[in-house]
């Protein structure tokens, strides 16, 4: 180690740093290859505050606990050193002897930026650089991710999307993997990927959300720069990519984040602030200065050298209250004696804030399941800055009506309608997760009740039903199959299903509503303004039929929307118009391509100067059995 060779971390970077305000802090902090004094080899940085000593040990020399020490700089509480000759894909950790109680352990790097794959735990000396080619993408995403534009957003864990077909039990590569995913998300219409967590975790069972490499992709699937093949493929296919970001907790496996320093450094001491009940985690300090620093370079970080195009925050509303999943006497109020967790809301809206100054056109979407308000509003407003929020009770109500017997769904309309009270109280993505395919919840598929037909029929309906409303729109993996048993992280998709006309059908029908979801403004230009709804009928319960409006600028075809929740087909039925012309069927649930009855409208229905529903024009329909009609006006008859 030369202690007197130039640093590459200034006063100032030290500064920043612990006021909580570095948030590049991956260009000073880590391993970063770099020569000095003629002298090529790698620069480490760590912090440490309350270690007596830091040393590098790695294969370069023999593992060797002492013999490669690091200086502190300062009382900034950070060590750094360079040592000459260690190259790319040198394996390490830092030996830290804490001041405290003779506490020894050796640590990865909090800041690496890969790491061994789990089972093993060494960090690995890596250099970031890659020549992109998504120069196209990059300049279009902002009109791209606009409150205003379609979309789309198809959820995929990597492990189990796909696994090798002669090695079930081999993951592919991101390089494999990424011709595969952007040929399949641009055949289905999704205008964006979401990616579940791809930091390094070593439980892989945690499917990602217990993270001890921040700044690391995991190495299961290859390189940083394999990754980054992956999403500039993506890129060059016009699609987006949406990463999982955790700062809500982190494992305490020994060789991570948690008492790195022989103190509790990350997380906070006492268990009532600092422990996770509901998974067995730490929390992150949120008030203390480096941990904001370290959590919000974090988040940059994937946007400025993975090109990222947005971050969805996990599991915020258990940031957000001190006592969420605790009992009385479990949990500290905060300094004004409340449940509110003051110093993560501070943490949120500055990362919300530092990505739109830094990534213009980036977005972030907070999974956030209570009714904290302002969620996706400006932080100026009182908001916490995000662009969008996961709508869960539209998830769980829906998903509750639906999975209701239809002679008893007459009894819950209420269910479907009362979203309306709080559609546009937020910039909204409508969800159907990972998170409603597991642990005994079933697959979509066999929530729906009835026999196979009703089944898929069921599911097409809450398909059409989903892309008709206003708000964006996420899919998990396997949902596009119509997949039958609950998703496991361990196995492929069961791609095999699409040999049946069935499984083809829901496919299909998908695809079509991307597509129509895309190309029709009137079903995305008003996705989070009430300008772009409006209720047609919310009152025939005694049938289960639900209609309503969809509109776009001024120009913009209207789009009518009319859903049978029963699996009786209802024939001559009359609806209300906007307007007067020709209405063009354009989408239906129940054609034949789709593994429907074939029931339907020929194409489109013209409105006849009969009153119905407050409007002067009217509609006599077939609505199809457990379908959904999506009818566009065309103005004169056809």
């Amino acid at each position: 180690m030369t202690p007197a060779s130039p640093s590459r971390i200034t006063e100032d970077d030290l500064y920043l740093f612990n006021e909580g305000s570095l948030f590049r802090a991956y260009d000073k902090l880590g391993a970063h290859l770099e020569e000095r004094g003629g002298e090529r080899g790698c620069s480490f940085a760590v912090w440490a505050p309350n270690a007596e000593r830091v040393s590098v040990m790695g294969d370069f020399n023999g593992w060797s606990r002492g013999i490669a020490p690091l200086r502190p700089r300062g009382v900034s509480g950070i060590w750094e050193g360079f040592l000459p000759g260690v190259r790319q894909g040198a394996l390490y950790k830092y030996h830290v002897q804490s001041r405290h109680d003779g506490y020894r352990a050796d640590k990865a790097d909090p800041c690496g930026f890969l790491h061994e794959t789990p089972p093993r735990t060494a960090s690995v000396v890596w250099d970031l650089a890659y020549d992109w080619g998504d120069r196209n993408w990059m300049r279009a995403r902002a009109r791209r991710q606009a409150a205003d534009a379609p979309i789309s957003i198809y959820e995929v864990h990597l492990g189990s999307w796909m696994r090798a077909p002669d090695q079930p039990q081999r993951f592919l590569g991101y390089r494999d993997l990424a011709p595969r995913l952007a040929e399949h998300a641009v055949r289905m219409g999704f205008t964006h990927v979401e990616l579940m967590p791809v930091m390094e975790h070593p439980f892989y069972g945690s499917w990602g959300y217990q993270v001890t490499g921040y700044f690391a992709p995991t190495s299961r699937h290859g390189t940083p720069q394999d990754f980054m093949h992956l999403v500039d493929t993506l890129h060059q296919a016009g699609i987006g990519v949406i990463l999982d970001w955790v700062p809500s907790h982190f494992p305490n496996d020994a060789h991570g984040l948690a008492y790195f320093d022989g103190t509790h450094l990350y997380e906070h001491a006492d268990p009532r602030l600092g422990f996770h009940p509901d998974w067995s985690s730490c929390i992150f300090n949120y008030g203390r200065n480096e941990v904001r620093s370290f959590l919000i370079s974090s988040a940059l970080f994937w946007l400025d050298r993975y090109h990222a195009d947005g971050l969805r925050v996990d599991a915020v509303a258990s940031m957000l209250y001190r006592d969420y999943s605790r009992k009385p006497g479990e949990w500290i109020p905060n300094q004004h004696g409340g449940r509110e967790n003051l110093e993560a809301i501070a943490l949120l809206r500055r990362m919300n804030e530092e990505v739109k100054r830094s990534f213009p056109g980036a977005a972030t979407c907070a999974e956030e399941s209570t009714a904290w308000p302002g969620v996706s509003r400006p932080a100026a407003e009182g908001g916490l800055g995000f662009d969008y929020k996961w709508d869960m009770g539209w998830m769980h109500d829906t998903l509750r009506y639906l999975a209701r017997d239809p002679v008893h769904r007459r009894h819950h309309q209420d269910e479907l309608t009362f979203r309306g009270l709080y559609a546009f109280t937020e910039n909204y993505i409508l969800s159907l997760s990972h998170d409603e395919c597991v642990h005994g919840k079933r697959s979509l598929l066999e929530k729906m009740p009835g026999d196979d037909w009703q089944k898929f029929a069921n599911l097409r309906l809450l398909y059409g039903y989903m892309f008709a409303l206003p708000g964006k729109k996420l899919l998990f993996m396997g949902g596009e199959l119509a997949q039958r048993r609950e998703w496991t992280h361990e196995e492929s998709l069961d791609w095999h299903l699409l040999e049946h006309e069935s499984h083809r059908g829901v496919r299909e029908w998908l695809a079509h509503l991307n597509r129509l979801y895309q190309a029709e403004p009137a079903l995305h230009r008003h996705d989070c303004e009430p300008a772009g709804f409006e209720w047609l009928d919310t009152a025939d319960r005694a049938q289960s039929v639900l209609s309503f409006v969809r509109k776009g600028q001024a120009r913009d075809p209207l789009i009518l929307v009319a859903c049978n929740f029963t699996p009786l087909p209802r024939h001559n039925y009359r609806l209300g118009a906007p307007s007067g012309g020709f209405w063009r069927e354009i989408g239906n649930s129940d054609a034949t391509q789709y593994w429907g009855s074939g029931q339907g409208n020929l194409g489109g229905v013209q409105a006849v100067p009969v009153p119905a529903h407050g409007r002067s024009h009217s509609l006599t329909l077939t609505l199809p059995p457990l379908g959904v009609l999506i009818l566009r006006h065309e103005g004169t008859a056809r």
